[in-house]
């Protein structure tokens, strides 16, 4: 894994220096070495930092020039299977000669081959990258599939900038930083900053499985996609139409070859290499599969928390006591989380509010004591139908549906009425939970769901239910502005899917991107260290879509073509428990050892004003959630996030208004 970044417009040494300190704000993704290329005439500069995984010597090193002279590339990422694409590359252009054995060069040598687009077509792999082509003087940035690596670009005084993170991009010569209304009411939303909005005003993202093409004195930006998710989407249903009629073993067989091909060429490393254990469905598998091929023990790392209710880590530990791996355990306090939180809005440079944001930064921390490379369960739930709302929610909807919107805001008053009695720790219901084997946090999210099933107009409006943290953002803003919701996913691609398949396709667009590889790539790199995502590879992510809807989700349980691999290598008791997430006991640690901190920033008028929040309503949510009137857990942290990031930043953020009155 590595950052990126980059100038096309600015020359001179001072667009040399900009490069520099670009480059250097990213150095935790790349702490083994840098290297810059500079074309004057054309003035153009990549940077590259480099966390060195395979092909350890210089021949690895980027900026790499492809043999030809006409393309040089700055890469971030890995290409799973590059040596295939080599053996193709050698069969095609006999003579091709290797100086290394690097992703990139091989990358390289496809494009010059192929092109671009067919060259991505062929990888199959995490990336963001820049080529830059002085043939047509154009440079071009590229994401991967499913938006696993970060890319950030925009339009700066004297041409463009690129960057693998923001807090590379602001570095840009020229760059103001303006916050984006729009992207603060999306975040108060989601909880994060979702694909189709910055922080600042003028940054984009590369949008997963496109390219993007610029030129130095061209305004307008070129997007073509060279494989979006629709498009893996589409392969895998009409491979399901091919494949009607297979019994259910022969697809579960067709479904273990890929993973092991895939977990086979993502444990390719020149450097150490575990697996995040949870002790869950997911990783469970991916650590199964790591061992079976292996001849030594893999190494396994799982976190826990002092808080029982919350506490997973004896079930990695169990899972890792049947495969036999070397497995180290670690016990996340209260104290843990108070003395990271100042840390969160430099490692997450957009406002994030995840909480598990936490645990995942001490995990990758951890392991990056003894590892390098750590592949993880990452997309399993949104690939295989994983999520409990996967599971549940088309058949709530259906019921729900029927009962007039009356009605239903009559349910979701009574609700409301009781919220107390529902959150109290001695409440009836978590025991009724329990016994039906529901996960631990089920009653808080009903009180929680109720309000926007009461509101819902169809089925995707009864999605964003459960994928909201403030159903109406205007609530707590000043101003309302406009509302942020985009059609997803087009109607025509939608319509060919079940509800529940809608469900997964909608998270893997939105959820997955803008949430999940957000927090573990900005984790993971802050340590320095790289994840892999099986998952996520396309080829796993076409075998998803051409199983049957039944072998994804039966009989309440999800993941099901899973659940039958994971039982080929572990017992199905060590498994079979209510899908819990990765959540933390946020509601008491802000009425505990977080308090004095939220309330210190709950205190902040100039925040509030830079925010564009409204104190009041803040206020009343902070006093009801420490008269436990209601658990308000998330609503607040993802407002203290967004509170403590413009804190972080606000002097930035100042000198922009600065200039701007200036002007």
């Amino acid at each position: 894994m590595c950052g990126i970044a980059g100038l096309l417009g600015p020359s001179g040494a001072g667009a040399f220096t900009s490069l520099k300190v670009m480059t250097d704000a990213i150095a935790h993704r790349g702490p083994d070495a840098e290297g810059h290329w500079f074309d004057g005439e054309q003035a153009i500069g990549l940077g590259h930092r480099r966390l060195s995984i395979l092909d350890l010597s210089e021949a690895g090193a980027q900026p790499m020039q492809s043999v030809c002279g006409r393309f040089v590339i700055v890469f971030n990422g890995e290409i799973y299977n590059h040596l295939r694409l080599r053996r193709v590359l050698e069969a095609a252009a006999s003579g091709t000669k290797w100086r290394g054995h690097s992703d990139t060069e091989t990358l390289l040598a496809g494009i010059r081959h192929w092109g671009l687009n067919e060259t991505l077509r062929r990888a199959k792999g995490m990336f963001a990258l820049a080529l830059w082509d002085r043939e047509t003087n154009s440079l071009s940035l590229a994401r991967d599939r499913m938006g696993e690596k970060p890319l950030y670009f925009a339009r700066i005084v004297d041409g463009w900038g690129f960057a693998s993170e923001l807090k590379a991009m602001i570095e840009a010569p020229g760059m103001v930083a303006r916050l984006s209304r729009p992207a603060i009411r999306a975040y108060l939303e989601y909880g994060y900053v979702p694909e189709d909005h910055c922080i600042y005003d003028a940054i984009e993202k590369v949008a997963p499985g496109y390219v993007v093409t610029l030129r130095r004195d061209v305004v307008d930006v070129a997007r073509s996609a060279y494989e979006s998710f629709p498009d893996l989407v589409e392969t895998g249903l009409a491979r399901r139409e091919q494949f009607e009629g297979q019994s259910e073993a022969v697809l579960l067989n067709g479904l273990n070859a890929s993973l092991e091909e895939v977990v086979e060429e993502q444990c390719l490393s020149d450097v150490p290499l575990g697996a995040f254990l949870s002790g869950g469905v997911d990783s469970s598998l991916i650590t199964s599969l790591m061992q079976a091929q292996s001849d030594t023990q893999v190494r396994s790392f799982s976190i826990g928390f002092d808080e029982a209710r919350f506490n997973e880590a004896p079930y990695a530990a169990a899972v890792a006591r049947h495969l036999g791996t070397d497995h180290t355990e670690f016990i996340l306090s209260q104290k843990d989380a108070l003395d990271l939180v100042p840390s969160l809005p430099q490692i997450y440079d957009e406002p994030f509010a995840d909480s598990s944001q936490i645990p995942t930064v001490l995990l990758c921390s951890h392991a990056r004591q003894a590892v390098t490379v750590a592949l993880s369960g990452d997309g399993g739930d949104e690939v295989f139908g994983g999520y409990n709302r996967h599971v549940t929610g088309p058949g709530l909807w259906k019921r729900a549906k029927r009962i007039p919107r009356l009605g239903r805001k009559i349910g979701a008053g009574l609700t409301s009425a009781i919220g107390p009695l529902l959150i109290s720790e001695t409440n009836p219901a978590r025991s009724v939970a329990k016994r039906l084997g529901l996960p631990i946090t089920t009653v808080d999210k009903l009180a929680r769901l109720a309000p926007g099933l009461a509101e819902a107009t169809d089925f995707e409006s009864f999605y964003r239910t459960f994928s909201t943290t403030f159903a109406h953002p205007e609530d707590v803003l000043m101003s309302n502005g406009a509302d942020t919701a985009n059609k997803l996913l087009a109607e025509a691609f939608e319509a060919r899917l079940s509800p529940a398949e809608r469900m997964m396709a909608w998270d893997s667009v939105s959820y997955l991107p803008g949430d999940i590889l957000v927090k573990v790539d900005r984790a993971a790199m802050n340590a320095s260290l790289e994840t892999r995502a099986p998952f996520l590879d396309a080829r796993i992510v076409e075998a998803a879509w051409a199983l049957p809807p039944e072998m994804k989700i039966r009989d309440g349980k999800g993941k099901v073509a899973l659940r039958c691999l994971l039982d080929r290598h572990v017992p199905h008791e060590l498994i079979d428990r209510p899908k819990q997430g990765f959540s933390i006991p946020l509601d008491q640690w802000l009425r505990a050892e977080l308090r004095a901190w939220a309330g210190q920033l709950f205190e902040r008028e100039d925040l509030f004003e830079l925010a564009g929040l409204c104190p009041v309503p803040v206020r009343r949510l902070w006093e009801m959630h420490l008269k436990s009137r209601a658990n308000n857990g998330q609503k607040l942290w993802t407002i203290l996030m967004l509170l403590d990031w413009l804190d972080r930043h606000q002097l930035r953020l100042s000198e922009t208004r600065i200039q701007e009155s200036a002007t």
